[in-house]
């Protein structure tokens, strides 16, 4: 299985439009970071979870040809606005399926009615294959996927296990029956927003703590703010087996 980061940035990215802080003024490419979403393939196979605003770069920068479908972890704008770009895979193949929670699809068939309109439709729109989920394993093609049930403040978020690998992002809080799903991992990504406290996000400690109760080989984070600081200087301050996540880094598993 390989997983590569689309990107590993809030939900204003980095550089924030107009900002002059030091994070946002960097030349390190490492602390440049799209809206979060990560592309998982194995055998044959090629999905994401998310697909934000800057879901064309991603796809470009990938160089991805072919997608058989998008997981939604939850409906906000940054992980669901770019769900008009996937009209290049659906000239191509078809329709393109899609997985999300059922509250998650009712608001895409509002921001996106066009898309998921069925009389008089526009000829140039895509179309999707709904699949509503919940919180219990399914399967894709000869993969069982896991949700992980968490909030973020107070909404429900799905995070996914794919075999020993797991992601988890826009995160506050987990019951510990949702924890339990998530035992011998080989890889956990989990959010850390930033070291200040936030009130619908993990922050660096809070995500550490989870990493410590999890256990997994080795943890990254994502859904990182500019706040977290420096790429370099945060890396340098986190356990040995627990890594900052990057725009386009690859990890196999």
């Amino acid at each position: 299985m390989k997983i590569t980061f689309l990107g590993t940035g809030t939900s204003q990215g980095i550089p924030v439009i107009g900002s002059t802080h030091p994070v946002c003024l960097s030349s390190n490419f490492k602390d440049k970071r799209l809206r979060v979403s990560v592309l998982i393939q194995w055998d044959n196979y090629t999905y994401v979870i998310d697909c934000g605003p800057d879901f064309r770069q991603q796809m470009l920068r990938a160089d991805c040809t072919k997608m058989d479908g998008i997981l939604f972890t939850h409906e906000h704008a940054d992980h669901t606005a770019g769900l008009d770009d996937i009209r290049p895979f659906f000239f191509k193949q078809g329709d393109i399926p899609i997985y999300a929670h059922k509250r998650v699809i009712k608001e895409l068939k509002r921001r996106f009615d066009y898309i998921f309109e069925t009389e008089n439709k526009y000829p140039g729109a895509p179309n999707v294959l709904i699949n509503k989920i919940k919180n219990k394993p399914f399967s894709l093609h000869n993969m069982k996927v896991v949700p992980i049930k968490g909030l973020h403040y107070n909404l429900q978020v799905f995070g996914f296990r794919f075999d020993r690998f797991a992601y988890l992002t826009d995160m506050k809080t987990i019951e510990d029956k949702e924890v339990d799903k998530l035992k011998d991992l080989d890889v956990l990504v989990v959010n850390a927003l930033r070291k200040e406290p936030h009130v619908s996000h993990f922050t660096l400690d809070e995500a550490l703590a989870f990493v410590k109760k999890v256990n997994p080989k080795k943890a990254y984070l994502t859904h990182i703010s500019h706040l977290l600081g420096f790429h370099d200087e945060v890396q340098q301050q986190l356990p040995e087996n627990v890594f900052l996540a990057y725009d386009n880094l690859q990890i196999t598993i």
